[in-house]
């Protein structure tokens, strides 16, 4: 039988394990979404800096 003694840590290191592995998963998913934010922001800019270019005689 296990004692009480060796399962805490071995239980604090599970927990630890999983929220580590939540904030990585937080991570990439921040990543994706300022990919994709830039991805708009430089589409945006294209746009106004070509009907910029259009409109000046």
């Amino acid at each position: 039988m296990i004692s009480s003694s060796t399962m805490f840590p071995m239980f604090w290191s599970i927990i630890l394990l999983i929220v580590y592995g939540l904030f990585i998963l937080l991570g990439l998913y921040t990543l994706y979404l300022i990919i994709k934010l830039l991805i708009r922001a430089i589409a945006a800019l294209d746009i106004y800096l070509d009907e910029k270019r259009n409109r000046r005689p």
